[in-house]
C-alpha cells in the first residue's frame, strides 16, 4: 500500500510540481541560471571568504552539497539507467537545468526571511519564510514536523544501514561494529553544533568530490574515443530514437526527472536550511550559489557515474540489480576489484556527509518548533541511538514511509515557493540592477524592502554605513569619529 501510494505521489504528484514550477520560474525570471551561469563561478570563488565567528557562503554550499553529494549520485542513477536506459541520462539533466531556477529562488527566500540566533550565527529555512513571509504559523509548524521526521529520522536511520551493509559487502566488517563506530563520529561531530559540522562538511565534501570525479574522468579519459557515440545514444534514447531503448521512452523520462529530483534536491525544501546559515552580503548571491550546487551535483557528478556505467563494457540493457552492485561492476570491470572497493569507500563519505546533513535538517526544524535546550540533547541521543539500530535492521518500509513525508514536504514547501514567487523576482532584480549598474558585490538593503517582515540584525537597514561603522569598531576609533 505504502509503495501504491508513494509511486503516485513522487512518481507523478512532485514531478509534475517540480518540473512544471521549475519551468514557471525559469521563464518568469528570464532563465536565471543561464543568465548568470559564468557568473556563478566568481561567486563560488568569493565565497570562500567569510566573516569573523559566521559561515562562509562556501561552507554552507560545502554543507549543502554534503546533502546533494550522497548515495543517489551512484546509487541512484545506477537505478535510473537500469530502469530508464540511457535517456534517463538526458532527463536528468533537464530537470537539473529547471531546478536551478527553483533552488535560486528558494535559497535566496531562505536568506531573505533569515534570523539571527543570538549566538552570531542564523537560522532559516522554508518554515521561517512561510511564517514571516506568508504569515501561516500552522502551515510551518506541519513543514518542520515533516522535515524532522523524514530527514532527522527516518533518512539517517536509512543512510545508516546503506553505508555499513556497504562495508559489509566489500571489507567483512560486522554492521553492529561499523554502526557503533559510526555514531561515535557522528557524536563528536554533533557537539561542535553547526561551525564542527561545517567544518567536517567544508573537509569531506571536496574530498569525495575530487576523489570520485577523478576516478570516473579516468574510466572515461580510457573511453574517450566512445564518448561522443554514447551522447549521441543518450539524446537519441530520451526520445526513443535509438531501437535498442525504444521500449523505455517513457521509464526514460520518469526515471530520469525522477532520480534527478531526489539526486539534487531542487525544490524539496532541504537546501533552504543549510543555505540560510551562511553570512552574505545579499540574498541573490547564496541563490546563485546553490544553483551551482545543482549544475555540480547532476551536471557533473551524475554524468561521471552515468557515462561511468554506460563506458564500462558491463552495463546491458535488461540489467537486473541495484544501482550500486551496477556501478562497482562497472568500474570494477575496468579497473580492476579495487573498484568495488572504491565505491564502498566513497559510498561511506557520502553516506556520512548525508548524515551530518541530515542531523542539521532535523535540528533546524526542531530549534524551530522549540528552544528547549534539553529537547535538543534528547534528539542527539535519539539519532545516535538510530544510527546503531538501523546499521542492523532492514529499513524498505520505513524507506517507502520516508518517500511520502518527504514528498509531502516538497508539495508544502513548492505551494510556498509560488506564493511568495513575486517577494523573490524583486529580490532578483535588486540583485540584477546592482549588477547592471557596475556593482561587483550587490549589498542588500532592507530600506528597499519595508514591507517584509525582514530580522534587522540579519539584513541592517543602509548597509554600507553600518559595515563602516563595524569596520570603525574593529579597529578601535573613538567614539566621536564613529
Amino acid at each position: 500500500m505504502l509503495e501504491v501510494i508513494n509511486d503516485f505521489l513522487s512518481g507523478k504528484v512532485l514531478i509534475v510540481l517540480i518540473v512544471g514550477l521549475g519551468s514557471y520560474f525559469t521563464i518568469r525570471s528570464r532563465f536565471v541560471q543561464l543568465r548568470h551561469f559564468f557568473h556563478m563561478f566568481a561567486v563560488f570563488r568569493d565565497s570562500l571568504k567569510g566573516s569573523a565567528g559566521q559561515l562562509s557562503s562556501f561552507q554552507a554550499l560545502m554543507l549543502s552539497l554534503a546533502g546533494r553529494v550522497g548515495a543517489g549520485n551512484i546509487a541512484g542513477v545506477g537505478i535510473a539507467v537500469t530502469l530508464g536506459g540511457p535517456g534517463a541520462v538526458f532527463w536528468m539533466w533537464v530537470t537539473a537545468l529547471v531546478g536551478m531556477s527553483s533552488s535560486f529562488f528558494e535559497c535566496s527566500l531562505a536568506q531573505v526571511y533569515k534570523r539571527a540566533d543570538g549566538d552570531g550565527l542564523y537560522r532559516g529555512g522554508p518554515a521561517y519564510y512561510i511564517q514571516h513571509g506568508l504569515k501561516l504559523k500552522g502551515m510551518a509548524v506541519v513543514f518542520s514536523i515533516l522535515l524532522l521526521v523524514t530527514y532527522g529520522f527516518a533518512f539517517i536511520g536509512l543512510q545508516s544501514y546503506t553505508v555499513t551493509h556497504s562495508l559489509q559487502n566489500a571489507f567483512a566488517f560486522d554492521p553492529r561494529h561499523t554502526g557503533i563506530v559510526l555514531a561515535v563520529l557522528l557524536a563528536i561531530t554533533f557537539i561542535g553544533g553547526i561551525k564542527r559540522i561545517a567544518s567536517v562538511s567544508d573537509l569531506l565534501v571536496p574530498v569525495k568530490t575530487l576523489a570520485y570525479i577523478g576516478v570516473t574522468l579516468y574510466v572515461i579519459g580510457t573511453q574517450i574515443e566512445h564518448v561522443p557515440a554514447m551522447l549521441e545514444t543518450i539524446f537519441k534514447s530520451a526520445f526513443g530514437l535509438d531501437p535498442a531503448f525504444g521500449g523505455l521512452l517513457g521509464s526514460a523520462i520518469v526515471m530520469g526527472v525522477k532520480r534527478g529530483v531526489f539526486a539534487n534536491e531542487a525544490g524539496l525544501g532541504s537546501a533552504p536550511n543549510v543555505a540560510a546559515v551562511a553570512a552574505v552580503k545579499h540574498p541573490g548571491a547564496q541563490g546563485v550559489v546553490q544553483a551551482f550546487s545543482v549544475f555540480l551535483d547532476t551536471f557533473v557528478i551524475c554524468t561521471c557515474t552515468a557515462l561511468l556505467i554506460l563506458l564500462s563494457g558491463f552495463y546491458t540493457p535488461g540489467f537486473e540489480g541495484d544501482g550500486i552492485v551496477l556501478t562497482q561492476n562497472s568500474l570494477a570491470a575496468v579497473v580492476g576489484d579495487w573498484g568495488r572497493m572504491f565505491v564502498s569507500v566513497a559510498l561511506s563519505l557520502f553516506v556520512f556527509t548525508c548524515i551530518l546533513y541530515n542531523y542539521y535538517l532535523g535540528e533546524n526544524s526542531l530549534q524551530f518548533l522549540s528552544r528547549n535546550r534539553a529537547l535538543l540533547m534528547v534528539f542527539r541521543g535519539l539519532v545516535l541511538a538510530l544510527v546503531v539500530w538501523g546499521s542492523m535492521q532492514d529499513l524498505s518500509t520505513v524507506f517507502a514511509f520516508a518517500d511520502i513525508t518527504m514528498t509531502c514536504l516538497a508539495f508544502v514547501n513548492l505551494v510556498a515557493l509560488a506564493m511568495l514567487f513575486k517577494v523573490g523576482l524583486r529580490v532578483m532584480r535588486d540583485y540584477d540592477d546592482q549588477r547592471a549598474a557596475g556593482i561587483k558585490t550587490p549589498v542588500f538593503d532592507s530600506n528597499k524592502f519595508p514591507d517584509l517582515d525582514l530580522d534587522l540584525k540579519a539584513w541592517p537597514a543602509n548597509p554600507p554605513a553600518a559595515a563602516a561603522k563595524a569596520e570603525l569598531e574593529a579597529q578601535g576609533a573613538p567614539a566621536a569619529q564613529r
